[in-house]
């Protein structure tokens, strides 16, 4: 049975199907075909769209799907843009926080070695200042025992006292000799240290002459040296002083030759 033919409509030909097809092959979107107005009547074939109506629905469809696909594409985009970003400042937080570590490991590191250094510092000049002390106190010691080596060692005689009161006078520049001082030793107390006057004009004004050279108090304290023994009756503190104020008043001890 033929199809009547209704004004204004016609057949779809093969190839406006496979058009069709075409487009829900590409699956941009489900085409929707509109038809003229009017329904079909049961029992007859469906009229099929104009073809012009049915390229224009094909290609709104595509620049939708077009247009969908390229917004998907910028989301994407975007999302994975975001991402990277997010992953590039987190790895910068965590390279700042990991220099920051490293900066303080590194300061604290500096400060123990600083420290150490201090400290093995202090302890190289202590050890340096106690070395130093003990060569000094070695020094002192092997010097005094070498003074002591050559120190004579005088006799507890006359003979002993007279020499051990002349190198101390040359140590201070007191003239005299052995002979002169002997002499008048000889002549004041005959070489007794503990001699003493109690009957001259000294004597009665309470200070007497005492030791080997007779000297009163008075000129043993104004011319006693130091070194020797503030005593008057020590042997050669006794010599020493009266040298000292014989050569201060007479020249020398040699010069003397009575009471002085």
């Amino acid at each position: 049975m033929s199809a009547s033919r209704t004004p204004g409509f016609r057949r779809m030909s093969k190839t406006h199907k496979f058009s069709i097809a075409g487009v829900a092959a590409v699956g941009a979107s489900a085409l929707a075909f509109s038809l003229v107005p009017g329904n079909a009547v049961a029992g007859t074939e469906t009229q099929a769209a104009p073809a012009s109506e049915v390229a224009w629905s094909t290609t709104v469809d595509t620049a939708k799907a077009t247009a969908l696909q390229t917004s998907i594409a910028e989301q994407n985009a975007f999302t994975a843009a975001q991402a990277k970003a997010a992953a590039q400042a987190k790895a910068a937080a965590q390279a700042k926080a990991q220099a920051a570590a490293n900066a303080k490991a590194a300061a604290k590191a500096q400060a123990a070695a600083k420290a150490q250094a201090a400290a093995q510092a202090k302890a190289k000049a202590v050890a340096a200042a106690k070395a130093e002390a003990a060569a000094k106190k070695r020094a002192a010691e092997q010097a005094a025992s070498r003074a002591a080596a050559r120190k004579p060692v005088y006799a507890n005689n006359l003979d002993g006292w007279i020499r051990e009161a002349l190198d101390i006078m040359k140590k201070h520049n007191i003239p005299g000799t052995y002979h002169g001082i002997h002499k008048n030793v000889m002549r004041e107390s005959s070489g007794n240290p503990r001699a003493i006057n109690n009957w001259d004009i000294n004597a009665v004004n309470g200070v007497p002459s005492k030791g080997l050279l007779q000297v009163i108090k008075p000129t043993f304290d104004a011319y006693h040296v130091p070194g020797t023994a503030k005593d008057q009756y020590d042997p050669v503190a006794n010599i020493v002083a009266a040298c000292n104020y014989a050569a201060d008043r007479y020249g020398t001890i040699d010069n003397v030759n009575s009471a002085y």
